[in-house]
């Protein structure tokens, strides 16, 4: 080998190595979307949504309200924050109703099914008593409990349907019944148009729509056959088409489905079409709280059938968005927990309160929209009346113990207990204290079938 001018040899250089290949960059895309679906997975999501977005609803509802309602009330020389104190006074009883039925176990709230149903028949036998039922807007199903105070109870018969439906379901599943169309129809369906045959003796054709909804909610989660679904289905479309054609009540908002002047041929769609004009004038943000111009006189029932029409002049588009975000997340929190759950009663007690509020919502809405008649039912947690109210939230109460009852959950519940007051061992030890936590996560391991 031949020496450099140094003579000393030359210096071979080490071949190169191949450049290793650089980690991909971090999307943060798609780091954000992995954190979310981590936390959308978590045992307490559903339990948040459910406590969270109803409690939203609640209080944006009151601010609504009181927003909405102003107005009327001056027109009726009742004080400004009139139907404000009466929806909060409501709001105050619905919501320890809330705190009972999300602390009762699962095995009261089926005790609870008959009692329910019972009491709501009665008062809605009562209702058609002459001297005891009172006419509202031409609809006879109220019941006056002195004063300015009123009561529905064709609004207790939607949680006493799904709770003693759920009940009676899930007694027929447990004993394998329900693959005959006898036991999947008997006696669930006459029961439930026995409480339609009620509500429509006061002309209360928008509960009643709610309440065909539960029904094949319940019957849909059972597993009803297809063509025993699509009979009763026909049988309830057949009643429904009959009594529409047989009022022209009925057919006059039938015709105003996306009608863009007051008069629509022979309908008068007022409201149906003030409706759409103050959607229309809230622009983005709205024209801020309080400064509706619908409100004053133009748009009736502003605080209660159509409070969303006020809401999106008044928030503008945002304001609307955000309230049909909290309607899908209690929604779809609702279906997690039907879902996820091993106990057949909770399964379809948790689908119908679902069906229920997911249901008036869609009506409600797609009223004010142009796009469904007006049924004349309020937005759940939302419109003003407080016996659609207090129900309402009982059956929240339902959907949060049901989905604190989760082995998941539980664990994760039990965990996140303080524990305060209790002595550790010597050294500073915490013996006892391990030993309790690990008891306390071994028994809400358990599953939900072991009660």
């Amino acid at each position: 080998m031949p020496g450099s001018r140094t003579g000393r040899p030359p210096v071979q250089r080490a071949a190169r190595r191949p450049a290793a290949p650089r980690p991909p960059r971090d999307n943060p895309v798609r780091r954000l979307y992995i954190r979310a679906r981590k936390a959308w997975d978590r045992p307490l999501t559903a339990y948040y949504l459910i406590l969270g977005g109803s409690l939203l609803i609640t209080v944006l509802g009151l601010v609504m309200v009181y927003s909405a309602s102003q107005i009327t009330a001056l027109q009726l020389s009742l004080p400004g924050s009139y139907f404000f104190r009466k929806q909060f006074l409501a709001a105050l009883i619905g919501g320890a109703l809330l705190f009972a039925a999300s602390r009762m176990p699962v095995k009261l709230h089926r005790a609870l099914a008959y009692p329910i149903l019972a009491g709501a028949v009665f008062l809605m036998v009562l209702v058609q008593v002459p001297g005891i039922g009172m006419a509202v807007n031409g609809n006879q199903n109220w019941i006056s409990l002195g004063g300015s105070f009123q009561i529905q109870p064709s609004e207790f018969g939607k949680l006493a349907l799904v709770l003693w439906g759920a009940d009676l379901i899930a007694r027929k599943q447990e004993k394998k019944l329900l693959a005959q169309w006898k036991h999947m129809l008997v006696p669930l369906v006459p029961v439930a148009f026995l409480l339609l045959g009620l509500i429509m003796l006061g002309g209360d054709m928008g509960t009643a729509i709610i309440l065909t909804a539960i029904l094949f909610g319940l019957l849909w989660l059972a597993g009803a056959p297809t063509r025993l679904f699509a009979g009763v289905l026909t049988v309830a479309g057949a009643i429904g088409v009959i009594l529409i054609k047989t009022s022209p009540n009925r057919m006059a908002r039938l015709a105003c489905i996306g009608a863009t002047e007051p008069k629509a041929g022979v309908a008068d769609c007022w409201q149906a079409v003030h409706g759409i004009y103050a959607l229309a004038s809230g622009g983005i943000f709205g024209s801020g709280l309080g400064a509706s111009v619908e409100k004053w006189g133009q748009l009736p029932e502003a605080h209660t059938d159509f409070i969303f029409a006020v809401t999106g002049e008044e928030l503008g588009l945002a304001g609307t968005l955000s309230v049909l975000a909290l309607f899908a997340a209690l929604g779809y929190a609702g279906i997690r927990v039907a879902g996820r759950t091993e106990d057949p009663f909770v399964r379809y007690a948790a689908g119908g309160v679902t069906t229920w509020i997911t249901a008036q919502a869609v009506i409600n809405i797609g009223a004010v929209l142009g796009l469904l008649p007006i049924a004349g039912v309020p937005l759940p947690l939302f419109s003003y009346g407080g016996s659609a109210l207090l129900p309402t939230m009982f059956a929240i109460g339902l959907l949060i113990a049901f989905a604190r009852d989760e082995p998941a959950a539980r664990a994760a519940l039990a965990m996140r207990q303080p524990r305060f007051g209790r002595k550790r061992g010597a050294g500073g030890s915490s013996g006892p204290r391990r030993w309790n936590t690990m008891r306390r996560r071994a028994s809400a391991a358990r599953s939900s079938g072991e009660r």
